[in-house]
């Protein structure tokens, strides 16, 4: 018996040929190291035997002598199959590999064009292998990952059940292209509906259906508004292949995705010419129909569409369910961990669209969960030690050809934010650590926060470092976001020197002073805010930082004052009435929604306080008038009430 070598022999090796019984079978031929035979002669009990030569093979009538294989392979399908995507999106997968081999050191196989990938893709439905994870609904069935602990267990018993005639185990695995380096991601099929359920009509369609009875005719228009104002800072879909499923087969759209994606579109109602002379439906009942249908397609058929649907969800404005947006949240997260969206698929034997729709609604995502901790005071979902997708890079908007200059600089502030979050998320550590023994330090803080300013390069740099305002799509969200972690930086500096004995009144004075210079920005930030900054992309969470930013404010001066006339002077109290008054001022003249949950909460006690009553008596005789109970139990980021 001859074997094929010590080191095991490759998947589909052409150099180390499968041995003769599994020839025969037509089953695969694994054999690991130090082994003399493959595991499915071990398991057939049968003589393993391998080739001493490997046999001719006829020449193809249609292959030119010398001429190698997959060379006419690839040349007859590109001939007879029409290819999905463009030439640029076709080259994306080989290019994107050989960058990536090249910064990881990794080994990479030549990956297939899109016309192999889609032959591969017709072979893969044949043998009940999984169709591509996409933004369609229709299907019964969703892959669901396999535990690494019974991944062996699985394929040993899958390529055995495949010799054997009617023989079906219900295990359907995706193969994922094997690298050096890498650990192979096996997925089986599970049924998306609870059993014995069957819902005609879809309740989440007639949901949409009535929305786009309601937003009628302007349908396409809101679709567009969302891909040049919001997907395009934020992206989670690739606009090219949505339209055009959209006019082809709109019907395997997921309906609670176009419900949500309906909603969040009209709060840029006024930003189109044409829409702002036309009166605008009512946006809360629209997402209120939007969430009824993701919440019926979460229990009925829960997918690759629901995690969409979800980040669309809990990303609209105005802000109308901070619970109920947690719970989603964390519900996709699970989902996201189920369908294996935190794995890296830049290898993976997958078309490129595919790929970056799982790293795009990974990214968006992991952004949301972090950001959403800080605003409503909760523990982050996703943790670092279990995900390696890779960051986002300039270079996977570069492999698109023809991608315009707005758009690349768009997407280069969503990689500084992305940059940000990195940081935010030592923040959180710090922040939700029950046991205070870690080793993170309030001065490592800081200089991580200052090392990602020294990454920033170009405009987006002067953006950070200049306080310039810059027409990049998503520049004022950004400077917001930097803004309110440098506040949280400087509140933990100065509760770290409270905290510690012997700290001097001039050392809290100087920290109540870099604060009060922090809020001063902020500040500034919203007074000079312009009609096109304000018809932007923000973030909703991002309207938690103008609470904070006030009610800190406010406690610095109750803290250092003493008289009502002391605090209607107050340097403190006086930038929170300019906070309040610009964003009224917004909510006028704009209908800004972030400022909203900060004037309900504040501009009462704001205008209060600047406006002082004739007695001069101390504050501590008239707080309980002027101030309600709740409003200093609430977190830096509080105040989690539905608006």
């Amino acid at each position: 018996m001859q074997s094929p070598g010590s080191h095991g022999r490759p998947y589909r090796s052409h150099l180390h040929p499968a041995c003769l019984p599994c020839r025969k079978r037509k089953s695969r031929c694994k054999v690991e190291d130090h082994s003399k035979s493959c595991l499915m002669c071990q398991a057939h009990a049968s003589e393993c035997s391998f080739p001493t030569s490997r046999e001719p093979n006829l020449t193809p009538r249609n292959r030119a002598p010398g001429a190698p294989r997959s060379q006419v392979r690839g040349r007859l399908l590109s001939q007879h199959i029409p290819s999905p995507y463009p030439s640029s999106a076709r080259g994306c997968d080989e290019e994107l590999a050989n960058r990536y081999s090249e910064n990881e050191n990794l080994a990479v196989d030549t990956l297939h064009d899109a016309s192999e990938t889609q032959h591969q893709c017709d072979r893969n439905q044949e043998s009940h292998s999984s169709p591509i994870i996409s933004i369609g609904d229709t299907d019964n069935e969703n892959p669901h990952i396999i535990s690494p602990v019974v991944t062996s267990d699985n394929q040993v018993l899958t390529d055995y059940l495949s010799t054997t005639s009617n023989a079906n185990c219900g295990i359907r695995l995706i193969y994922p292209k094997r690298t050096n380096g890498s650990k192979q991601v096996l997925f089986t099929r599970v049924q998306k509906r609870p059993v014995g359920l069957t819902v005609s009509p879809s309740p989440s369609y007639t949901k949409c259906e009535i929305i786009e009875k309601l937003i009628e005719p302007w349908k396409d228009t809101l679709i567009k508004l969302y891909f040049e104002k919001a997907n395009i800072c934020f992206p989670l879909l690739d606009r090219m292949v949505f339209q055009n499923q959209y006019a082809a087969t709109k019907e395997r759209i997921s309906p609670a995705l176009l419900s949500s994606l309906y909603a969040y579109s009209l709060v840029y109602w006024k930003s189109d010419t044409q829409l702002a002379n036309q009166r605008a439906p009512d946006i809360r009942f629209i997402w209120n129909l939007a969430s009824e249908a993701l919440q019926s397609e979460l229990f009925l058929s829960p997918g690759m569409s629901t995690i969409t649907a979800i980040l669309l969800n809990i990303g609209g404005r105005p802000t109308t369910a901070l619970v109920g947006n947690g719970v989603r949240l964390g519900s996709a997260v699970s989902l996201a961990y189920s369908l294996g969206l935190n794995h890296d698929p830049v290898l993976w034997d997958i078309s490129w669209p595919e790929k970056m729709l799982r790293m795009h609604a990974w990214w968006t995502l992991l952004i949301q969960d972090r950001w959403s901790s800080l605003a409503r005071g909760t523990p982050p979902h996703i943790q670092k030690p279990f995900y390696d997708v890779p960051n986002p890079r300039m270079e996977f908007q570069q492999l698109n050809h023809g991608v315009s200059e707005r758009r690349l600089g768009a997407f280069s502030v969503f990689i500084a934010l992305w940059g940000l979050t990195d940081v935010l998320d030592c923040y959180l550590q710090y922040l939700y650590q029950v046991k205070k023994n870690s080793n993170i330090s309030v001065g490592s803080l800081k200089l991580g926060l200052n090392r990602w300013v020294d990454s920033l390069e170009g405009d987006v740099r002067l953006i950070i470092t200049r306080c310039t305002s810059s027409p990049i799509p998503g520049a004022a969200n950004l400077r917001l976001a930097y803004l309110s972690v440098r506040l949280l930086t400087d509140r933990i500096e100065m509760d770290d020197a409270r905290s510690r004995e012997g700290t001097d009144r001039e050392t809290l004075a100087n920290h109540h002073i870099n604060v009060r210079r922090t809020a001063e920005d902020i500040v500034t930030l919203v007074h000079e805010l312009q009609e096109e900054q304000l018809r932007d992309f923000w973030l909703p969470v991002s309207a938690f930082a103008f609470s904070s930013t006030v009610s800190f404010l406010l406690r610095c001066a109750l803290e250092t004052k003493s008289s009502p006339a002391e605090l209607a002077e107050d340097k403190c109290v006086k930038l929170a009435g300019v906070l309040t008054a610009a964003l009224r001022r917004h909510k006028d003249n704009s209908d800004w929604d972030l400022g909203d949950i900060c004037l309900e909460q504040h501009e009462e006690v704001v205008g209060k306080l600047l406006t002082p009553p004739e007695d001069d008596a101390p504050y501590s005789s008239f707080g309980e008038i002027m101030f309600p109970d709740e409003l200093f139990s609430r977190d830096i980021f509080g105040g989690l009430l539905n608006t």
